[in-house]
């Protein structure tokens, strides 16, 4: 049930990425590669998916958390609490990292925290897009992005086609993350999730790198944040439109008794009639 008891949770999938990026970009990948980022992220995920499934129903992203809302599956009144802990779990597993890669942090960048240059590492807890990348282009890779999650981690509940155990839920969800993070990341960093790109911003605003995490790239923030809402929304709505509705109907119990006709019972029917 995706609508179980609300509570606080930590983004793990965010402490486990955030964590790795910093050490690909401060050992300057001498201890980590692309791939280790993408990864740390998907156990991540997997981790969270495992630690919060009975408590809300592993809800990690205000964007999945939307779509459930408007397929019905989650009520309305949980949307805005459930997207602040969100936020809240990525800014604390933000400020954790930080703690823990603090020296390797400035001796990376020489004690200038800053979004641009060949030493910046704002990068390491929000995302950014590329120089090449226009505006409306990188709008269009969020959505994509968060529209082929939902497309895909809707199917995994559907009893009427190829229902994945709800056991292996987590992990499965951790591969499509792994899937669209290691071949939808190169223009902007595959957020698809805007409470795990805002919540490491306004930390990175608050611990030293300043305004220009917002201001930087034409005020680019607010692509990872809108972007994923309508494309989680967009991939609902195609699941719905091009495989849910084309799906069977699910057949009766099959030890279900067939009603049993008798005497007593045709003879009432009968006195009915007349």
């Amino acid at each position: 049930d995706l609508t179980k008891k609300k509570k606080k949770k930590k983004n793990r999938g965010g402490l486990f990425g955030c964590s790795a990026a910093a050490q690909v970009k401060t050992s300057r990948e001498t201890k980590g590669q692309f791939l280790s980022v993408n990864m740390a992220f998907s156990v991540g995920v997997m981790s969270a998916m495992y630690l919060t499934k009975g408590i809300t129903g592993a809800h990690l992203n205000p964007a999945v958390t939307l779509s459930f809302c408007v397929l019905g599956d989650v009520p309305w009144r949980r949307l805005v609490p459930y997207s602040l802990s969100q936020l809240l779990g990525a800014y604390l597993a933000s400020g954790l990292v930080y703690l823990v890669y603090y020296d390797a942090i400035m001796d990376f960048s020489g004690g200038v925290l800053t979004v641009y240059g060949p030493n910046e590492t704002a990068s390491i807890f929000a995302t950014y897009p590329s120089e090449y990348l226009s505006l409306g282009r990188s709008f269009l890779d969020q959505i994509v992005g968060t529209a082929m999650l939902m497309l895909c981690i809707l199917s995994l509940g559907e009893t009427r086609n190829t229902p994945a155990p709800p056991e292996l839920i987590p992990p499965i969800v951790a591969v499509i993350v792994l899937g669209i993070s290691m071949s939808m990341s190169a223009n902007c960093g595959a957020a698809i999730n805007p409470a795990r790109d805002l919540g490491p911003r306004l930390f990175t605003l608050t611990a030293g790198w300043g305004t220009e995490v917002f201001t930087c790239y034409n005020y680019w923030f607010w692509v990872p944040l809108v972007a994923p809402m309508i494309g989680g929304v967009l991939g609902s709505a195609m699941y719905v439109v091009f495989i849910e509705c084309h799906l069977p109907d699910p057949e009766p119990p099959k030890d279900l008794a067939m009603p049993s006709t008798t005497t007593e019972d045709i003879t009432m029917s009968f006195l009915i009639i007349i």
